[in-house]
């Protein structure tokens, strides 16, 4: 299987994996306009299975070291085929979540609160796991991204408040998100051997294998969790399922092209923790926040009507997120 062999390598793959994980919500923003979120979820995981397949078959069953796919998945202990599952589940539940958030309070804020907090939590719970970096540098900036949070949701109240739109609606469901969000990388970790992948324990999986079996979590859960959602949404009618079947190819393919990008995203994050260590893969990747946000204020316009003096809490909120990944990047060289 294909395996990152070197750190700038590792950081490479860490800021695709923003990319992807920053980017993806911009599908859901285009179906949103004639399509409902819960419809959307479907094609959405259908995508992130996709990938997961896609990968397993190529990158994870080429070259002599680790172990290839089918015979990682048939040589895999029940103990860690759970783990990668409950990762998938977990990761699920908070999903679902931020997406409702996102239609409700909008890519900018949903994004940096929810993402945001998941990415100080997570980074916390995955050190504790599996120490590796200089611990000062790497919560020295989960210290400077916690800041940026707390100066998004003020952006977010400054605009609210001046629109007569106050709801906390938004941010309570994307601090909801965070907190799960939080918790689904250390599962897939556990389900790996992530101090070795060229030969890994025996009974764990590599990262391709693990990300399969997190991805049939996500889609298992899907049938509980978007059930829920569509028969008691906190938002609009209820939807059936065969509204499902009324949506076009394109729009079908839009929430398939969402799940790609995420997967693309998670893969290379997995990939990248044998090297850079999965709190620093895994912050990293939650930097996705800044580039969410990116795309909400300078692309989809959410802050356009915001009232003097907003933009500053924005532009210092970019610019503690920037500092903040910079040592999260020097906290693993």
């Amino acid at each position: 299987m294909f395996i990152v062999s070197n750190y700038l390598l590792a950081i490479v793959f860490c800021f695709i994996t923003m990319l992807c994980w920053g980017s993806w919500g911009n599908t859901q923003k285009l179906a949103g306009k004639t399509w409902r979120y819960e419809l959307f979820y479907w094609d959405y995981v259908i995508g992130v299975l996709l990938l997961s397949l896609i990968s397993a078959f190529t990158l994870g069953s080429i070259g002599e070291q680790g172990r290839s796919f089918l015979p990682d998945l048939a040589q895999a202990e029940w103990g860690n085929i759970g783990n990668a599952f409950l990762g998938g589940v977990i990761f699920n539940a908070a999903n679902i979540l931020l997406v409702i958030a996102i239609a409700v309070a909008g890519l900018s804020v949903a994004f940096p609160v929810g993402i945001g907090l998941a990415l100080v939590l997570g980074v916390v719970i995955n050190y504790i796991e599996h120490a590796k970096g200089d611990p000062t540098l790497l919560f020295g900036g989960v210290a400077l991204v916690t800041i940026a949070i707390v100066l998004n949701a003020l952006a977010y109240s400054k605009m609210a408040k001046a629109a007569q739109k106050v709801s906390s609606k938004g941010i309570i469901l994307a601090l909801l998100a965070g907190v799960l969000m939080s918790f689904f990388f250390r599962f897939i970790a556990a389900s790996m051997d992530v101090d070795n992948f060229v030969a890994p324990a025996v009974g764990k999986m590599t990262p391709y294998t693990a990300m399969f079996i997190f991805a049939v979590g996500v889609l298992a859960s899907t049938f509980i969790f978007n059930t829920i959602a569509m028969k008691k949404p906190l938002e609009g009618a209820p939807v059936k399922y065969s509204d499902y079947f009324k949506g076009g190819f394109s729009i079908h393919l839009v929430g398939i092209l969402g799940g790609l990008i995420w997967g693309i995203g998670n893969a290379f994050s997995l990939i990248a923790a044998g090297e850079a260590g999965t709190a620093i893969s895994y912050g990293l990747g939650q930097g996705a926040t800044l580039v969410s946000a990116f795309w909400g204020v300078f692309i989809w316009k959410e802050f356009k009507n915001a009232p003097k003096g907003t933009n500053g809490y924005l532009y210092a909120m970019f610019a503690l997120f920037l500092a903040g990944i910079g040592l999260i990047i020097a906290a693993g060289a």
